[in-house]
């Protein structure tokens, strides 16, 4: 899927949360194709503030983003504000919705809402 966006969809530049699993594999997969494909970029989109535990930005050394509409979002609501920011900002969405519940099937939701082209990899199994 992401080799696809890469080689046929012209796609250099790739959002990822940082909250679940999801977000680490992905995370994973795009360094490892950063390594055939150098010209790609991926930004780690923060829900919070960072601070001196931020162990994803340290163990991995990752650029990481931290968009001005979340400073005054309170934390309840910072993860929803979040990926309503990377969908606003993206042609594509890449998710793993397996059942129509839950923060990732309201994200693949939002996402065909606003028009966006979604891949959801659990149709793939």
């Amino acid at each position: 899927m992401l080799i696809d966006l890469i080689e046929n969809k012209e796609v250099d530049l790739f959002y990822v949360g940082n909250n679940g699993n999801f977000d680490h594999m992905v995370i994973r997969m795009l360094k490892l194709l950063k390594l055939k494909y150098p010209h790609i970029r991926f930004l780690i989109v923060l829900a919070y503030m960072p601070g001196k535990n931020n162990y994803l930005n340290y163990e991995y050394n990752l650029d990481t983003i931290y968009p001005d509409v979340l400073e005054n979002t309170p934390p309840k609501y910072a993860i929803v504000k979040r990926n309503r920011w990377m969908i606003d900002k993206s042609d594509y969405v890449v998710t793993y919705v397996k059942c129509a519940i839950g923060g990732a099937a309201r994200f693949k939701e939002f996402s065909e809402k606003k028009g966006k082209i979604v891949f959801n990899i659990a149709d793939l199994d």
